[in-house]
């Protein structure tokens, strides 16, 4: 039987317990207020970065981020959006529509949205820090794409792994997301026998005492 791809496995894994390998780990990754915009589902998949900015001229240009959509040739990724500006938007149904149609599984912005109805009506994930109804025409541009973004406090690069659900969104670079994924699952397996002692009735104070955990760093060392 092959091994299961490593896409197969972040999917398997949630964001809280994405973080704590991190965290064991002493890796950056885990990011706050990147949370979704309507009740979609998990999203798992590898970035491909953009790089917003402010418009400061009055020249014409090419939508924002339609150039990265229209690029996509895989249906493992997820558009990472940054530089987005307070209170203006810089996603919309029409944004949505034409990703879905390229196989792209979700956004993850750095910035606010419009149009949530759009992508909540076809079913594509997306996360960010709020939503809006100004338009980003003639205010927001696209500066670069398939570079570093900061997302959030986070180093994002093209190719690296992301994973978003309902308590936020996680980043795990590419040359750690093996490491990440093995000590993601053995914390994941033991939280899990963490809960079953407590539901049969083993104090709580002593499946969660300190030792339990340190027992998680230990493992991570060797």
């Amino acid at each position: 039987m092959s091994q299961p791809s490593l896409l197969a496995r972040l999917q398997q894994q949630d964001s809280n317990t994405l973080s704590d390998a991190l965290d064991f780990l002493n890796l950056p990754g885990a990011t706050y207020g990147l949370r979704p915009l309507w009740d979609c589902p998990k999203l798992v998949g590898r970035a491909s970065t953009v790089q917003l900015g402010r418009k400061t001229d009055a020249a014409p240009t090419v939508h924002l981020i339609s150039p990265v959509i229209a690029a996509i040739d895989s249906t493992e990724r997820v558009l990472v959006i940054a530089g987005g500006v307070d209170g203006i938007s810089c996603w919309g149904d029409i944004l949505a529509n034409a990703a879905q149609v390229k196989g792209v599984r979700g956004t993850v912005i750095d910035g606010l949205s419009r149009d949530i109805d759009g992508s909540a009506d076809i079913g594509y994930p997306l996360y960010g820090r709020g939503v809006t109804m100004i338009s980003a025409r003639n205010r927001v541009i696209q500066l670069s794409s398939g570079q570093p973004v900061n997302m959030a406090g986070v180093t994002v690069e093209e190719g690296d792994y992301v994973l978003a659900d309902r308590c936020g969104t996680v980043f795990v670079s590419a040359a750690q997301i093996e490491a990440v994924l093995d000590l993601a699952e053995r914390i994941a397996r033991r939280q899990h026998g963490m809960v079953a002692a407590v539901r049969s009735g083993r104090s709580v104070a002593e499946v969660m005492h300190d030792r339990q955990f340190d027992a998680i760093q230990q493992e991570a060392g060797k």
